[in-house]
């Protein structure tokens, strides 16, 4: 059995805090991880599909060492089925009324507060859709990093990243595969997303989510609960934030592949197209794309994630 857990209320100023952040957000996303025994009930309970959810690949541009992840910076791609690929740089946490204007007000860009049972963070993102192929073709077929990303995405990055670390110097990390699936249970009003991470040893983390605009996360929040605890969804169980999980897994596993020293090399091209260092670092062994030209590695094993903690500056959530 999953071990539950009560989550402390917030103290008044971090729920000052909280209201704080909403009102200058442009959107709140509610989030629950579902403990791993429940999976099958809370499916059953809430009347969830398997074969109407969607596909995606999602891959993690960082050093092997994480130096964006402890920067609070997150850079990724990913693929989508039946759809355009998408790209994302996001900073958190980040002070809405801090962001330079020409920032804010780019269409790009958009602040959202995520919240979950013990905790809450802000953060700032700059996305783009990119073409179909565009993942593939970086990440399997050598193109620069820079390529996935913006002239907006790549200022906000300069503006953010540690100096000297470069979009083209990074590591693909990944690729961690994700079901989504967008539903309206019955009985509800509210719209919910399920999101299955799988990682490769079999290890999978269940979330539950679903967004609405500031003015209204008290109400929504307030009708999600009784909700799912109408429905017996566990609303006590340790909650999982999948960016900190599979970038931490990813890590450990290219740390474990590549020697320090190679690591520690310039980016260059080598006799096999790769680089010691940065986005020619292989991407992991994924069962829904099989390149014929490059071999990749065995698929890397999930340790315990870890627990959201409470406060705007808490852990990055997907």
């Amino acid at each position: 059995m999953s071990k539950q857990q009560a989550h402390p209320p917030l103290t008044d100023d971090q729920f000052r805090d909280l209201l704080y952040l909403e009102s200058d957000s442009d959107s709140v996303e509610l989030k629950l991880t579902v403990p791993e025994d429940s999976y099958s009930a809370t499916a059953r309970a809430l009347g969830m599909d398997p074969l109407e959810a969607c596909i995606r690949q999602v891959f993690f541009f960082d050093t092997p060492e994480r130096t964006l992840n402890h920067a609070r910076l997150v850079v990724r791609a990913r693929r989508i089925q039946g759809a355009n690929d998408d790209s994302t740089v996001k900073m958190h946490p980040v002070d809405p009324r801090a962001c330079p204007k020409a920032v804010r007000q780019s269409m790009h860009f958009g602040v959202e507060v995520n919240a979950m049972p013990g905790g809450y963070v802000c953060s700032g993102s700059m996305k783009a859709e990119i073409g179909k192929r565009a993942v593939h073709v970086v990440v399997f077929d050598g193109k620069p990093i820079c390529k996935l990303f913006n002239k907006e995405q790549r200022a906000f990055y300069e503006d953010h990243a540690p100096d000297g670390l470069a979009l083209d110097d990074l590591a693909v990390l990944g690729p961690i595969n994700v079901l989504k699936l967008k539903f309206l249970p019955k009985g509800s009003k509210l719209p919910l997303v399920a999101e299955v991470w799988l990682f490769p040893n079999n290890t999978s983390v269940l979330e539950l989510s679903t967004k609405c605009a500031p003015k209204q996360a008290l109400a929504v929040a307030g009708e999600l609960h009784s909700f799912l605890a109408k429905k017996s969804v566990p609303l006590d169980g340790e909650q999982q934030t999948n960016t900190n999980t599979a970038l931490e897994l990813l890590s450990a596993k290219t740390l474990a592949r590549y020697p320090s020293d190679a690591r520690s090399r310039r980016p260059g091209p080598n006799p096999h197209g790769h680089s010691a260092v940065g986005k020619r670092l292989s991407p992991d062994h994924c069962q829904l794309i099989r390149p014929k030209r490059r071999h990749m590695p065995a698929a890397l094993s999930c340790p315990k994630a870890a627990t959201m903690t409470i406060g705007s500056c808490a852990v990055c959530t997907t």
